[in-house]
């Protein structure tokens, strides 16, 4: 009898061992689901990324650094996107823009204000349709995002208060990421090209936009990220600027439906730019 319990304590010794292990190394949604992956028929990826930009300092046509008013952008970006294809290579969705920003050396939470000044504007920005899509069949770490940004607003700028560009951006976004074999290391690239146009008034009227990034992640456990990276932006056309950052930031998953992102960048270098910092917080929804 007492060699009976034995065998049956052995055996599910194993079991929970064998159960745990299979918890322990399940993919989460953070490893899993990164900005290259694409949804299955009828889920749904909704996240809303929290931006705020603060700068008291300006590089000029040189890159020489110059001192100004402190100056905040904050941009609340709304994005909604949804599996509809049976082979998971093609999602539709939407992206909407707030924004609030002030000027004038006001502090940086001022964005948050409610009040309405001659030192700040807010309000609804752009909105844009978009796509995304798996260009080829059984590279699933590589996608595509285009979308057509649409601006809401009339005026790019009222009492020298600054909201948002009011040309038209045609927009694509090549997502590429590597895993490597020990799970605990991961690679993710990002090539950003804009093409503003449609509004001569525009100071991004009639211009390209090249933005390359590279960012590395390590898990520590299947549910937390820490990773760094580095940024870069350089418009051409009508109008140049270009300027690089770096940053780091972390993610978790909250529950098996929610996940939180932090990072941080700063603005290390650029030409007729400004050169701030750029705290950030989402929170994404994937079922």
């Amino acid at each position: 009898m007492k060699q009976n319990k034995l065998v049956l304590a052995l055996l599910l010794s194993i079991s929970f061992t064998s159960f745990s292990q299979e918890e322990e190394e399940k993919a989460s949604n953070i490893q899993t689901y990164t900005p290259s992956k694409l949804l299955d028929k009828g889920q749904w990826d909704i996240k809303l990324f929290n931006n705020l930009y603060t700068e008291v300092e300006f590089a000029d046509s040189n890159g020489d650094h110059q001192s100004k008013d402190r100056e905040n952008y904050f941009t609340a970006t709304l994005e909604a996107f949804t599996g509809i294809s049976e082979n998971n290579r093609f999602n539709v969705g939407a992206i909407i823009e707030f924004r609030s920003n002030t000027i004038g050396g006001r502090q940086a939470l001022s964005v948050f204000s409610l009040e309405d000044t001659a030192t700040d504007r807010k309000g609804i920005s752009s909105i844009a349709p978009a796509v995304k899509f798996q260009p080829i069949e059984g590279v699933g770490n590589f996608s595509i995002q285009s979308a057509i940004h649409i601006p809401l607003e009339s005026n790019e700028s009222e009492n020298g208060v600054f909201i948002d560009q009011t040309a038209w951006m045609f927009q694509n976004r090549f997502f590429y990421d590597y895993t490597f074999p020990s799970k605990q290391w991961q690679l993710f690239t990002e090539l950003n090209t804009e093409y503003n146009f449609g509004d001569e008034n525009s100071f991004a009227n009639n211009t390209f936009v090249l933005a390359p990034g590279v960012f590395m992640s390590y898990f520590p456990s299947n549910k937390t990220t820490v990773l760094g990276f580095v940024q870069h932006s350089q418009r051409f056309g009508d109008f140049t600027q270009d300027y690089t950052a770096l940053g780091f930031g972390g993610k978790y998953q909250l529950t098996d439906l929610l996940n939180l992102e932090v990072l941080y960048s700063k603005f290390v270098r650029g030409t007729d730019t400004g050169l701030g910092q750029s705290f950030n917080i989402g929170l994404r929804a994937l079922f």
